[in-house]
């Protein structure tokens, strides 16, 4: 099932339910007004969601063209946004490219910070800024929405409180990041409103894709029109979406509608760094992390971090070439008050 909020003036938009090929939709708001009154009531929604879903495979329900450009973040604001750091090569190479040591804990105990989740960004609204100085980059993830999870939920149990799955821009200002974790308290400034994909997606729709907490296909991320990333997300991620909740959910309870993303996707190549997509590798989902493979390797960063004007896409297509969740397309442009 595949589920989408279109705008409609209100500040949480209106729930619809969308075809497999993301081309029709239908209104869903005499079940539930919006997606996050869904997840409160899940067990009971649910089942009535899925049977306009097949109503809508069949025809048997009014339609609309499904257009992205109308399309909210599925949850335009939500409870809670945690965002993990699942793929530990990515972190590994933040910290070489600054001559830091790794501590042995990143791989076994997950890294997490607790986002802002009050203005989330339409897929197709642009990155407003007001200096390109900032360090302006995407970071292309995969994220799952959660309902009730009870305080140390296990791992294994946690995944069955998994009910949607999505991608994410988790969007980051790069020259803020270090005075802020200097001060050793955490993000604030430089985790400005993240954009989530058109569509959201049950887990059971994804087929052999899901399995074992993760996504196991390649995540398309493209800078200006040129590939620029295809890591795998099933590849090379130490915690599963599991073990990322379980962690969550150490000392709290987690509220339905709760957003828990991976982290930058992020691979390895022959068990050292990546190279670009147009060098034969699956390239990256971020541009600091090109960066740091370029100051490991020539002891300086050459890519430039997003200027005003640059685009970015989100994508994940399936095995048949078809888009699942709809693109995340956003531009960069600079903030006018």
């Amino acid at each position: 099932m595949k589920l989408a909020t279109l705008k409609d003036g209100s500040r949480d938009g209106k729930l619809v339910v969308v075809n497999d090929r993301l081309t029709f939709c239908t209104d869903a708001s005499h079940i539930a007004p919006t997606l996050q009154a869904a997840l409160d009531d899940w067990e009971h929604v649910a089942p009535k969601l899925e049977l306009l879903a097949e109503s809508l495979s069949h025809e048997a329900v009014p339609t609309l063209r499904f257009h992205e450009h109308d399309a909210h973040s599925p949850l335009p604001r939500a409870y809670q946004w945690a965002d993990g750091s699942a793929y530990v090569n990515h972190v590994e190479l933040v910290r070489k490219a600054r001559g830091a040591k790794m501590p042995e804990s990143f791989w076994t105990d997950p890294l997490m910070y607790q986002g802002g989740s009050d203005t989330f960004l339409a897929p197709r609204d642009p990155i407003s800024m007001r200096d390109e100085a900032w360090g302006i980059d995407m970071e292309g993830e995969i994220a799952v929405v959660t309902g009730d999870v009870p305080m140390g939920v296990s791992a294994e149990a946690a995944r069955d409180h998994i009910l949607l799955v999505l991608l994410v821009n988790d969007v980051s200002l790069r020259g803020l990041i270090p005075a802020e974790l200097g001060k050793g308290f955490g993000f604030f400034q430089s985790k400005p409103s993240s954009a989530f994909s058109p569509v959201a997606v049950t887990p059971d729709a994804l087929g052999d894709a899901w399995k074992g907490g993760k996504l196991h296909l390649p995540l398309h991320v493209d800078l200006n029109g040129q590939p620029f990333g295809r890591a795998n997300a099933g590849i090379d991620m130490t915690f599963d979406f599991g073990q990322l909740i379980a962690h969550a959910a150490k000392t709290r309870p987690l509220s339905a509608g709760t957003i828990i993303g991976s982290g930058t996707v992020s691979n390895k190549l022959d068990g050292g760094p990546g190279k670009p997509v147009a060098d034969g590798g699956v390239g990256y989902s971020c541009v600091a992390e090109i960066r740091m493979i370029e100051t490991i390797n020539t002891g300086e960063a050459k890519t430039p971090f997003l200027k005003f004007g640059d685009t970015v896409r989100i994508e994940m297509h399936d095995t048949e070439g078809h888009s699942i969740f709809g693109a995340i397309e956003q531009t960069v442009e600079k903030y006018e008050e």
